[in-house]
């Protein structure tokens, strides 16, 4: 038993448990392991095949260049949403809209388009590859925020952030699953926390930005420097993120592919290394055709039952609500800051996202090496070398107290009218939280479910995103009705009792992969 994770009585290796190391447990033996490729010591999970058109076997300056730039696209495109968070005041006044409509408009549509529209790009994605998806998904974003240089009407308005939301999609949840074409088991975590690095800072120092250009070029200048940005990240995505689901030749397989776990039978593969490699002007194709024979309408649907899944239903609901709070902090402050007594103008109210933007950045690498080496550190420690993804968990006792302390101490000095230094203080305690309990729950969920990495974030974005929009449809009500603390008190008992499922996830969690991995009713999924 590894550090409190119960053993199963079925499958000594249910999904995602993984071999890392020279160690030997009872269930792995050393002769049969030593011929599988490796890392240093690290055995490679999933082990690549011999292909040079692998992305398991491309170039790290390859790899980490596609992962830099999908990172900080998808950063940008976050960014999007809460960006005009500084100038909802400005907006309901311009356009004699109350707040709540504006909100809802400005910020929840384009977060719940993205989440609804992400059942479709997923399903695509798997069927005719992620790149098409991630260059379209540029291009449309220009326009979008073209368009929203020159309209001059709500309306208008509201209509493009909707598509703007559509546009999204691609960018914002394809990510993590490029993570697991191009990564090791080992790896994920450091590369997932550059991508929770640009998120984090995208939704705060977007706010920042934004803030500086509404006050002196109005809210059209917001969207005219983004586009400006777009007009850079489209020649970047055509010309580098070349397609990274690797496409098998007739009759290859490439071993412990669609799988976490390390079954040694499927880790030994008989690739030839013969195959020609493919020319870059090859790789450019922006349509492949259809690169897997799974149904389209049956890919729509399968995410709505992995949420049957324990692993997914608990990274879900962590990481929707953790996400939640930071986007709706930034709502919700522009009401609290904008009033006595601190009464700042939009510049200013986005220069309060400064420390929480420090904080993201310096916290998100740090949670990601933590995401990896604790794992590996407590597999060969107590484990015998053997990984479990339930190790990833233990992130969650630092999110957990930090989150919580922050909602509360963020209402009280609100209600009580303390120094703007106490309010900052609080929120950014939780935004040093979220980076640990992102890492946790998305790379829980990708060790889990590898060969459903793609469906099961669809599950958890538009989860996400259905909490996002109701919050900031109702958030401004709720402020008003019942004031700073109370609102914000009843905010942390809720992610406490949401973040108290880390602990049956923790114990319990190898039972259940064991159970999902057993069931006829997941196998036909």
């Amino acid at each position: 038993m590894g550090i409190g994770v119960l053993e199963d009585k079925h499958l000594d290796r249910p999904p995602g448990t993984s071999k890392l190391g020279e160690e030997q447990g009872p269930s792995f033996d050393a002769a049969s392991t030593s011929d599988l490729k490796r890392d240093g010591d690290i055995i490679l999970v999933p082990q690549p095949s011999d292909s040079p058109n692998d992305p398991l076997n491309w170039s790290k300056i390859q790899k980490n260049s596609i992962m830099m730039i999908l990172a900080f696209s998808s950063g940008v495109t976050t960014s999007l949403g809460p960006m005009i968070s500084p100038g909802l005041i400005i907006i309901s006044q311009q356009f004699k809209v109350d707040p709540d409509t504006v909100s809802t408009f400005m910020v929840g549509a384009i977060i719940l388009f993205t989440g609804s529209v992400t059942f479709f790009t997923a399903s695509g994605a798997n069927i005719w590859g992620k790149r098409p998806f991630f260059v379209i998904s540029a291009v449309l974003l220009l326009a979008s925020n073209v368009w929203g240089t020159f309209a001059d009407s709500f309306p208008s308005l509201a209509a493009m952030r909707i598509f703007q939301g559509i546009a999204s999609a691609p960018l914002e949840t394809l990510v993590t699953s490029t993570v697991s074409d191009l990564f090791f088991v080992h790896q994920r975590g450091f590369r997932l926390s550059l991508w929770g690095v640009m998120l984090g800072t995208g939704v705060l120092l977007g706010q920042i930005i934004s803030g500086f250009i509404i006050e002196s070029m109005g809210i059209s200048g917001t969207f005219a420097i983004s586009a400006l940005i777009f007009c850079m990240l489209v020649p970047l995505i055509y010309f580098v993120v070349v397609e990274t689901t690797y496409t098998k030749p007739q009759g290859a397989e490439r071993p412990g592919s669609r799988a976490s776990s390390v079954d040694l039978k499927d880790l030994k593969g008989d690739d030839p290394a013969s195959e020609p490699k493919e020319s870059y002007k090859s790789q450019l194709r922006l349509f492949r055709g259809r690169i897997s024979d799974e149904s389209f309408w049956k890919g729509v649907i399968k995410p709505f039952p992995l949420i049957c899944f324990p692993a997914v239903v608990f990274s879900t609901l962590v990481y929707a609500s953790f996400f939640c709070w930071l986007l709706m902090i930034g709502v919700l402050s522009v009401n609290v800051f904008s009033a006595p007594p601190y009464n700042l103008n939009p510049a200013q109210i986005g220069l309060t996202n400064v420390p929480l933007a420090i904080a993201a950045l310096v916290f998100s690498p740090i949670s990601g090496w933590m995401a990896d080496a604790i794992p590996v550190w407590m597999a060969r420690r107590f484990n015998h070398g053997v990984f479990e993804p339930e190790f990833r968990l233990v992130l969650m006792v630092i999110a957990v107290p930090l989150s919580t302390a922050g909602f509360i101490g963020f209402g009280i000095s609100a209600s009580e009218g303390l120094s703007l230094t106490w309010c900052l203080v609080w929120i950014t305690m939780h935004s040093i939280a979220v980076p640990f309990a992102s890492q946790a729950s998305i790379s829980y969920v990708i060790d889990c479910h590898t060969k459903d990495a793609n469906q099961a974030f669809v599950t958890i974005n538009f989860m996400k995103a259905l909490l996002s929009f109701v919050a900031s449809t109702v958030g401004n009500g709720l402020l008003t009705k019942f004031g700073p603390k109370t609102l914000f008190i009843g905010i942390a008992i809720l992610n406490l009792g949401i973040s108290l499922l880390t602990i049956p996830s923790y114990i319990y969690g190898k039972r259940m992969r064991s159970w999902v991995a057993r069931s006829d009713w997941a196998k036909k999924i």
